[in-house]
């Protein structure tokens, strides 16, 4: 849904929310995380039905409920930039529009696969053994 409003509302330009610190900026990136792999962006698809797969069976196992937001997250973020790269002719790439300026332009699907992953990570290193309370 944002990307749809980024869309429609950036068409004429950017236009910017917080002077210096917040613009909503349209750009289309056909690569992964901060621009990377510009030209491999069917790379980045098939790494994300990986994930998407992975995730899936995972979720299913998990029997501390802790994990399942962050594995949400990482799975929303993930569907909406796959969506992108599949259904909207772009190349193969996303719709971004959150320019900090001093950060690559990103998005809110970009954001939650980031703030996921941070809290799978966190979850981690908290627990005591290091594995993720998945049922056998």
């Amino acid at each position: 849904m944002t990307k749809e409003l980024a869309l429609t509302a950036l068409d004429d330009g950017p236009v910017d929310l917080i002077e210096g610190a917040l613009r909503l900026n349209l750009t289309f990136n056909s690569g992964g995380a901060f621009g990377i792999g510009q030209d491999v962006p069917g790379l980045f698809l098939i790494a994300t039905v990986g994930i998407v797969g992975t995730i899936l069976v995972v979720a299913r196992k998990v029997t501390d409920a802790r994990w399942l937001v962050p594995l949400g997250t990482v799975l929303g973020g993930g569907l909406g930039n796959a969506y992108d790269r599949v259904f909207r002719d772009l190349g193969g790439g996303v719709v971004d529009f959150i320019d900090l300026h001093v950060w690559p332009i990103f998005n809110v699907a970009d954001m939650a696969i980031v703030t996921g992953a941070l809290v799978m990570f966190v979850l981690g290193w908290r627990d005591k053994d290091g594995e993720p309370s998945v049922g056998d």
